[in-house]
Formats: C-alpha cells, sequence, structure tokens
C-alpha cells in the first residue's frame, strides 16, 4: 500500500467511525477544519438550525476553486443485514465497507488528500482553494449548501469552479463525469370527491375515477423533445392513495404525488402551467402543491470541464464521458451562482445499500485526479 493509499485510507475510516446519520456532523467537520487549518486555511462554522456547515478557504484572490460535499449520510438499516457494523470500517477484498465509503466520505478523504499534495508542492499556488461541506444533503436540503451559497453571494465571495465529491462512476472512477442535472419538481395533488355507499354510486362522487383520465394524459403528454445533453423532460406518479380500508365505500378524496425531473428545454413555471391548465379542462375539484428542489444546470466545455478530462486520462489512462443523468445534487445549489460545475467521485454501485463498500486503490486514484485538476487550474 503506498503512502497516499494508506493517508486516504486513514482519514475516510476516520470519517466512517462517525455515526453522522443526517442531519448530524457528529464532529467530522472539527476533524477536517483541524487538518485544514494546519495546512494555512481560515475556516468557518456555519450552524443554521440542526445543520453543520464548514467553509475553509486558502488564499485571498481569485480564481476560487472549491470542492463540495456532505458529512452526513443516510440510515444505514437493519444492523443484522450487515456484515459488519455500519460504522465500523474494514477492508475486505481490497474494499472499504462502512456506510459513508463511496458516499460521500471517501470523496472528502480524497479532497484532504489531495489538497494536503498540492500545497506541498505549490505552497504559493495561484488563486484559492476552498471546501464547502454541510451534513444537510442526504435530508431536507434546507440549511446546508443553500444556505452557505446565500451567505456567500451576500459577501461577494462566489467560487468560479466547483467540483462536487457525488459519486459520480459507474465502472471504474472517472469513466463518468457529471456535467449537469435535470431539474426536480415534485406535486402534491389532492381530487376531491364526495364519499359514498358503493351501491348507490349516483349518491357520491368517486375522485379515482375522475383523476384517472386526467393522470394518465399527464403520463402520456409529451413535454419536450429534450437535447444534445438532457433526456426529454420526464413524469412520474410515485403515489396513489385513496380509500377508507373498507371495500363497500365510495372514497372521498384521492391522493397523488408526482415529479417531474425535467431538461433545459422547459422551466418550473412553464411545467405547472401547463399541468394545471389539463387539470381544469378535467373538471377535476383539486388542490395542489408544488416543491421545487433545483432547477436543471449544464457546465458546458470550459477550463474546469478540460482540467478535469486531462486529469482522468493521467492518473488512470482512459477517458471519461460527460453524463446529466442520476438525480439531483448540491451542484443545483451552487451553479445558479454562475459557477462551473461538475461531480466527480467514487462508483456508485453500493451507495445507500447494506454493505455499501469502495475499492481502495481507487479512493487513491481518485485523490490523484484532484490533485492533478488543482495542479491544473491553480498551479
Amino acid at each position: 500500500m503506498t503512502g497516499n493509499e494508506q493517508r486516504v485510507l486513514e482519514y475516510a475510516s476516520e470519517l466512517i467511525r462517525r455515526e453522522s446519520v443526517t442531519p448530524d456532523d457528529a464532529g467530522c467537520q472539527q476533524w477536517l477544519a483541524q487538518r485544514l487549518e494546519a495546512l494555512g486555511f481560515a475556516c468557518e462554522h456555519l450552524r443554521f438550525g440542526e445543520v453543520d456547515n464548514l467553509w475553509a478557504r486558502r488564499g485571498n484572490e481569485g480564481p476560487v476553486f472549491v470542492f463540495a460535499g456532505h458529512t452526513d449520510v443516510v440510515p444505514p438499516g437493519d444492523p443484522d443485514a450487515w456484515d459488519s457494523p455500519a460504522f465500523s470500517p474494514q477492508i475486505r477484498d481490497g474494499l472499504l465497507h462502512g456506510r459513508g465509503a463511496a458516499d460521500m466520505k471517501g470523496s472528502i478523504a480524497a479532497f484532504l488528500v489531495a489538497v494536503e499534495d498540492f500545497v506541498a508542492e505549490a505552497p504559493d499556488h495561484h488563486g484559492s482553494i476552498a471546501l464547502l461541506i454541510t451534513s444537510d444533503e442526504e435530508g431536507p436540503a434546507t440549511d446546508g449548501t443553500v444556505r452557505v451559497m446565500e451567505t456567500l453571494r451576500e459577501r461577494g465571495e462566489i467560487p468560479d469552479w466547483c467540483l462536487v465529491g457525488e459519486p459520480s462512476s459507474t465502472e471504474r472512477v472517472g469513466d463518468v463525469v457529471k456535467n449537469g442535472r435535470r431539474g426536480s419538481l415534485g406535486g402534491e395533488l389532492t381530487v376531491r370527491g364526495i364519499q359514498g355507499h358503493v351501491a348507490y354510486p349516483h349518491l357520491a362522487r368517486n375522485p379515482v375515477h375522475e383523476a384517472a383520465p386526467a393522470l394518465a394524459e399527464l403520463a402520456a403528454t409529451q413535454w419536450d423533445q429534450g437535447n444534445d445533453f438532457f433526456p426529454a423532460t420526464s413524469f412520474q406518479i410515485s403515489g396513489i392513495h385513496a380509500g377508507t380500508g373498507a371495500t363497500n365505500v365510495i372514497p372521498g378524496e384521492c391522493r397523488v404525488s408526482f415529479n417531474f425531473r425535467f431538461s433545459t428545454e422547459t422551466n418550473a413555471d412553464e411545467l405547472r402551467e401547463r399541468t394545471e391548465t389539463l387539470l381544469r379542462r378535467h373538471n377535476l375539484d383539486y388542490q395542489l402543491s408544488w416543491t421545487l428542489s433545483g432547477e436543471p444546470f449544464l457546465t458546458e466545455s470550459g477550463a474546469l470541464i478540460e482540467a478535469v478530462r486531462e486529469a482522468i486520462h493521467e492518473c488512470t489512462g482512459q477517458p471519461t464521458r460527460l453524463s446529466t443523468a442520476g438525480g439531483t445534487s448540491d451542484g443545483r445549489f451552487i451553479a445558479p451562482a454562475g459557477v462551473q460545475v461538475v461531480e466527480l467521485g467514487p462508483v456508485n454501485a453500493t451507495i445507500h445499500k447494506v454493505n455499501e463498500c469502495t475499492p481502495v486503490d481507487q479512493l487513491d486514484d481518485l485523490a490523484g485526479i484532484y490533485r492533478n485538476i488543482l495542479a491544473r487550474l491553480l498551479g
């Protein structure tokens, strides 16, 4: 095991041992800040509500490159289903096991190793290096990165480039880099009817029957064609609930949960308007609330994309593929400020699963890639 590999393993293990189930940071950021302060970073601990956030910066000039990530993890689930305790890091067959190994304490460990190596090589580097770390990514994401970005905007301290350490890779580290994400718009629809006895339907009004044609039309609608970077916008129903539990009762209301994952060919306002126009056309008695989790964003070719591509090829000898597939990330809170954003992290095969793990040698590769990106942009 190389010295770098030993360090990234040590750091990842230290973080995994801390039971930082969202929104609890469990001291991860304090531990990280101590390491960063020793490298000359100025560290600010920004707490909003129950959420801990860390903003650490080395340098006072631009351009600013920021590593963004989260210390919180999802609950491990049934402890008996794990081959080893979720918060007791173990290596088996070259894999580091533990909750957060891939999502994303492994990436934070790689951030730290990369920064240590780069600062040792270039103590008077160009521009500034920063880390934006939150404990509110796996939860509601209301007091984390979004609040830190509001603070940075108020101070005029917006980064130029951002690398989010989310597990983007598919087969091997660096084979896929996310250079954008679709927007996410959720809806909670309640269609109101009149409850009654199933034997007397003329005295009732069945909201399930009334909602069904509208839902079928929503599901069949082509919202846009997508483009070279994004697939077409998708409408998906994620839940339908109606009924009292009795088989002889027509329900009084039907509740439907749905979600749009949308491209840059449309926007949230247009999707809301088209949806409600359709519902009104079906003469439904309804109530509808919306939740916009994030607008779509895209980072096209430029200094950050080129640095990432070159760094991956230098470390792995392999090309990389740009993608906007998958869910949302905290990049959705950073990109709207005009920041170039990419996501690059470990293989995502086991994230949120029992026995989450990541290859130790690929964490070492990841640290090397991160260091090379810093060298290309700030060296």
